[in-house]
């Protein structure tokens, strides 16, 4: 089956479902609504045209600017007919995505890192918390608006045997440099230079 062709049996299929459809970079991109999720993912993995029975990843992306801030990707293979689906999601920040879990029990770790690293909460996921960062870990590090730079530093203690914050310590000393031009030279070819003119 050839990528057109899968693009016309999901039009046909799945006409109120697909808000739109594309053929890029030889991988085909659905864009769906929220409460279509599940429906669309499983016609996806038990259509016999389709075939699409390994779920490759689920990614997130955050666009603070868009009234729908956050995206959701989920790669798709099917090793039968040897391609590739994306299907994107875009939901505003207070709303739950329904957890693929019974469809795809791989996208049991997957759903955590993306509430690990964003924030996005799934519904009816069997084990939803951290995976990446520790448990006392506040906020979400890949959203735009997360600080880059804090106050406190997590590092494990050797003596204590946990994850402890401490607050910064910047611990360095203070160096003189030498804001002369590369071009100009380093001191001692300056000195080098001045002696072959006075000889």
């Amino acid at each position: 089956m050839k990528l057109t062709d899968l693009n016309k049996v999901l039009n046909s299929e799945l006409t109120t479902k697909i808000k739109s459809s594309l053929i890029e970079n030889e991988e085909l991109l659905l864009k769906i609504d929220v409460n279509d999720l599940n429906s669309v993912i499983l016609f996806l993995k038990s259509n016999n045209k389709c075939k699409f029975r390994q779920l490759i990843d689920i990614v997130a992306a955050d666009f603070p600017n868009e009234e729908k801030r956050f995206k959701i990707y989920y790669l798709l293979l099917s090793h039968e007919n040897n391609l590739r689906i994306k299907i994107s999601v875009n939901f505003n920040i207070d709303e739950k995505i329904p957890s693929i879990t019974k469809i795809f029990p791989s996208a049991n770790w997957m759903e955590r890192e993306v509430f690990d690293m964003y924030g996005i909460k799934f519904k009816n996921h069997p084990d939803l918390r951290r995976i990446l960062t520790d448990y006392n870990f506040k906020g979400f590090p890949l959203r735009k608006d997360f600080p880059l730079t804090g106050f406190n530093e997590v590092r494990y203690s050797e003596k204590d045997k946990k994850i402890i914050y401490e607050p910064v310590k910047l611990e360095q000393n203070y160096r003189d440099f030498d804001f002369d031009s590369p071009w100009e030279g380093t001191k001692y070819m300056k000195e080098i230079k001045q002696k072959s003119k006075d000889d």
